[in-house]
């Protein structure tokens, strides 16, 4: 089906998918809702001071929560077979880094790596708490397509995600993550616009209420060739959705963090925006849109190369803001460890060093004192692929 104009969309009414209830029984009239304050939670006053501790000056997220599937694209990016020692092993490198704690808060891992430990037996979740790092898990179980959009998609995973987050909060997660996606390029429809915005808000209040700060992360992809004003419409519509049904599920925004896009043109645009005018928008869009009881903002990098992630950071930190302004980068920080490391045992200190390096620039930016001064080649390089999946 071709990609509809956003603007001409309607808000026709559809089943929800997978047996839940129809937008039509969630309307939004004001005869039908009742206000009614946010019940407290067994878990809040611990969900509020994990979320502080992970928003916390000069620290950010290590993302390495990629699928085996996609972390064996990495791994064959570097000669190496996707097999659970390997991916082990690439792992221990990044979690047992010396002083890796000094920049940053915070874990996301793949349910294996959460359960994994050293060659030498130690937990992986021990491994982070020695250096103050809290772990967190990722819980979504993918994207699948949407029926009646615009060949978009939407995420799985609220089946049984109460008990399974109980056991993650046993094993020693404190903070959870759930990526769904939204396509400009695809419209994007109203529909997956509220599916995107419920689907967060249900994950987020099962993820409260077993003891997990919620990432509440809806990525609008870098695809397309619109410019960074169609961005900004698209962003607001997306976080007023997502906030609306966040609210409507008694979310307690002190106990969250968000996870979103820069807002930046489209990938395939003919004019490239600076990190000034990235800043600008982001800016403009949270401060319309997010209210200042959340705690972190934590950018994802998306596909941007390592130092660009690290510079736009950096310009949304020169001026004060109600949030604390950090990161939560994946390929924006291993990019350079990975090229490094090679699966040769004996260049993991020179690995775990370039994973300091980038996690200090980003410490820097969070703290709005980065300079893009001395970087690499390597870092340079843009990470965007057209369609990216993981």
């Amino acid at each position: 089906m071709a990609c509809a104009s956003f603007a001409k969309l309607n808000a026709a009414s559809s089943q929800w998918i997978g047996g839940q209830q129809s937008f039509s029984q969630r309307n939004r009239s004001s005869t039908a809702r009742v206000s009614v304050p946010i019940r407290a939670k067994a878990y809040t006053d611990e969900l509020v001071q994990t979320a502080k501790s992970i928003a916390s000056p000069g620290r950010g997220i290590l993302a390495i929560d990629e699928s085996n599937a996609t972390c064996g694209k990495r791994l064959a990016s570097i000669g190496l077979d996707n097999t659970e020692a390997n991916r082990q092993a690439y792992r221990q490198l990044l979690l047992t880094t010396p002083g890796l704690g000094e920049y940053i808060s915070g874990a996301i891992l793949f349910e294996e790596t959460l359960y994994q430990s050293t060659t030498d037996g130690k937990k992986f979740v021990d491994c982070l708490r020695d250096e103050k790092i809290v772990p967190g898990i990722k819980v979504d179980k993918g994207l699948v397509p949407l029926p009646g959009s615009n060949n978009e998609s939407w995420c799985q995973g609220l089946d049984g995600l109460a008990s399974r987050s109980a056991e993650y909060y046993k094993q020693g997660a404190r903070f959870a993550k759930w990526r769904t996606v939204v396509s400009i390029p695809c419209g994007p429809s109203a529909l997956a616009v509220k599916e995107a915005a419920w689907g967060l808000a249900r994950y987020a209040a099962i993820s409260q209420d077993n003891g997990l700060v919620p990432i509440v992360e809806p990525e609008i992809l870098l695809d397309g060739e619109h410019p960074i004003e169609r961005t900004l419409e698209v962003a607001e519509k997306v976080w007023s959705e997502v906030f609306y049904y966040l609210a409507e599920n008694n979310v307690v925004f002190e106990g969250i963090l968000l996870k979103p896009s820069m807002v930046t043109p489209g990938a395939e645009h003919k004019q490239k925006a600076s990190p000034e005018t990235i800043a600008k928008f982001t800016l403009t869009m949270l401060k319309r849109r997010v209210p200042p009881a959340v705690p972190g903002i934590m950018f994802l990098s998306g596909g941007q190369s390592e130092a660009e992630a690290t510079l736009n950071l950096n310009a949304m930190n020169q001026s004060p803001n109600p949030w604390h302004v950090s990161f939560s980068y994946a390929r924006a920080l291993q990019n350079t460890v990975l090229k490094t490391w090679q699966g040769h045992p004996e260049n993991i200190e020179a690995a775990q060093k370039s994973l300091l390096v980038r996690a200090k620039a980003n410490s820097l930016a969070q703290l709005g004192k980065y300079s893009a001064e001395g970087e690499s080649e390597e870092a340079r390089k843009g990470m965007f692929v057209k369609g990216y999946t993981y």
